[in-house]
């Protein structure tokens, strides 16, 4: 049981104990007028090198119109930016000035402020903090040198870090039943709780519980991340018939009480504590709302719907919100692929919508740890044989019609662009990017050994890209697709995980119209016949023919993936 400060709590002395937190000493008979100030300083997420903090100070003296809190390490901690707050160090010194739209502080008012640091060896947390001058007591939050730890502990800052990822059982089984398909069935993919019944189980599979049950079994003494992929929506994926959803367009209520709350129920049992659980939030259909609607030629009536009900923003933030509470998981927010929102005019307006669902339905961006790219999609990972940045024949690589006036050329380069944008619009410094990789090796004899033909633009993005869609657009079942990247943590900068979470050998969409009680629909770009839509430029689909309904077992994918690895099997 954590014991509660509060300014009743008089610190004439502070005492620093071996876990690193500051508590209050207080001396008999010290009441609540000596407490001019009160201070209280958590750190939120450590790794090796660095972490982040907040700090919440309150004033418990006369109304102030301005303020300024100083504190100084006892090691070699740097403040190395920060937010809510003008913040300064020297030596170990650092001072946090009021914001222009923050000095005022009420008597018994509060201000908050972050910041991320750096850090080696240890991490303690200051003995003494000052508000204008006068010392203030400390408050920890109730994590002091004597009560119990947190079981669950704080929030790392990559939960992939140092950690094993669950391994679908159900999965497993189908890949290696496949010829050949034991090479990666031990592999790490996500859980789709793609409609209600799938947290109980469907048809006698396994439900949330039993999957959480086995991962239990499967982290023994170390750290284990279980994916999951919560994908709900009231109107789901409204430009893509393949993957609607069971709930119509106004039926976020039912979103709430009968699937989320539910789930968040299940992850808050302190049984699951241990487990890192990190969730994929709601993938593909925030972006509709920027690219599919008004009076671009790639509207559709449905996203229109729910442009103007909202219920996408709502949905996500109660979800950020619900699941976010607990204190060992992780939610990371659909973003996309660079195809999609890589180009001015969907860049920043997608940004700025992830930040508007992220701050609806009581979430704050501390509900967001981080956001996840090319979520069953196709897009490269790294193109090595041109770059955004080339020009051929007196054109620029995004003239080409393969790039067409895009800003990226891959997922990489996309994610770690997309990630400064993020932080620069009011989310966490700190964020991590995840890029699903299941599905965009693009390997196999017809992978380029280098950049194409200097003739034209054209020809040398043409020759050298590893992409081999038909377009960019195409998003259903490809054909001559091939496995990406392994699983792995800090891949890259900015990049918590290359991640497989879309199970490979699970189908995109049905080839034809298929009865299902399922609420999935069928779209033409998973018909291998079909001549496009203005969301492909009205090319080909590119699709495989004779394939089931979304999320359904498709062994023919399956195979043309492990062919086509790349890293090759």
């Amino acid at each position: 049981m954590s014991r509660t400060r509060t300014a009743m709590l008089a610190a004439l002395a502070l005492v620093a104990g071996a876990s690193g937190t500051a508590f209050a000493v207080v001396p008999d008979g010290v009441g609540a007028a000596a407490v001019p100030c009160t201070v209280d300083y958590k750190v939120q997420n450590q790794w090796s090198t660095g972490f982040t903090a907040a700090v919440t100070v309150t004033n418990n003296s006369a109304a102030k119109s301005s303020w300024s809190l100083k504190w100084s390490y006892a090691g070699d901690q740097k403040v190395t930016s920060g937010w809510n707050a003008k913040l300064s160090q020297s030596g170990a010194a650092v001072t946090a000035a009021n914001e222009s739209y923050n000095g005022t502080l009420a008597t018994g008012g509060s201000a908050s402020f972050g910041f991320q640091g750096t850090y080696s060896g240890t991490n303690a947390v200051p003995a003494t903090f000052t508000l204008d001058g006068v010392t203030c007591n400390v408050d920890d939050g109730g994590g002091g040198p004597t009560d119990p730890p947190d079981p669950a502990g704080p929030k790392v800052d990559n939960p992939y870090a140092g950690a094993k990822v669950y391994v679908n059982p159900e999965w497993s089984a189908k890949a290696a039943a496949e010829p050949g398909g034991t090479r990666i069935s031990n592999q790490p993919t996500g859980v789709w709780l793609d409609r209600i019944a799938a947290i109980n189980g469907v048809n006698g599979g396994m439900g949330l519980r039993d999957h959480l049950d086995t991962a239990l079994t499967q982290k023994g003494s170390g750290e284990l991340v279980v994916q999951l992929v919560i994908y709900n929506l009231p109107g789901r994926d409204c430009a893509a018939l393949a993957s609607n959803g069971e709930l119509g367009p106004t039926e976020i209520d039912k979103y709430k009480t009968q699937y989320i709350d539910p789930i968040a129920a299940i992850l808050a049992d302190p049984k699951y504590a241990g487990l890192r659980i990190v969730n994929t939030i709601e993938i593909d259909s925030l972006p509709n709302l920027v690219t599919n609607t008004g009076s671009r030629p790639t509207a559709t009536p449905q996203c229109d719907v729910m442009k103007a009900n909202g219920n996408y923003q709502k949905g996500v933030g109660y979800a950020l919100n619900k699941l976010g509470d607990a204190p060992n998981v992780y939610n990371y927010i659909d973003a996309g692929h660079h195809g999609w929102i890589g180009w001015d005019d969907n860049f920043a307006p997608s940004a700025a919508l992830f930040k508007e669902a992220a701050t609806t339905e009581g979430a704050t961006v501390n509900d967001v740890h981080g956001f996840i790219t090319n979520t069953a999609n196709y897009s490269a990972l790294k193109e090595n044989n041109f770059t955004i940045n080339d020009n051929v024949a007196g054109k620029s690589v995004r003239e080409s019609k393969w790039v067409d006036w895009n800003r990226y050329v891959d997922e990489l380069s996309f994610a770690q662009a997309f990630r400064n944008q993020l932080v620069s619009i009011g989310f966490n410094s700190g964020i991590g990017m995840l890029i699903d990789t299941s599905r965009n090796g693009w390997g196999g004899a017809a992978r380029p050994a280098g950049p194409g033909a200097t003739t034209t633009v054209d020809t040398y993005v043409e020759g050298g890209r590893y992409d081999r869609r038909i377009h960019i657009g195409n998003w259903c079942n490809q054909a001559g697709a091939g496995l990406g990247e392994r699983p792995k943590a800090n891949p890259a900068t900015g990049i918590d995980a290359y991640v497989w979470m879309k199970p490979p050998g699970e189908s995109d969409g049905s080839s034809k119209f298929i009865e299902n009680d399922e609420g999935k629909g069928f779209d033409g770009m998973c018909d291998p016949a079909y001549k496009g839509n203005p969301r492909n430029g009205n090319n080909p689909s590119g699709a495989l023919p004779d394939s089931p309904l979304s999320g359904h077992w498709f062994s023919a994918q399956f195979q043309e993936l492990m062919k086509n690895a790349y890293p090759a099997l």
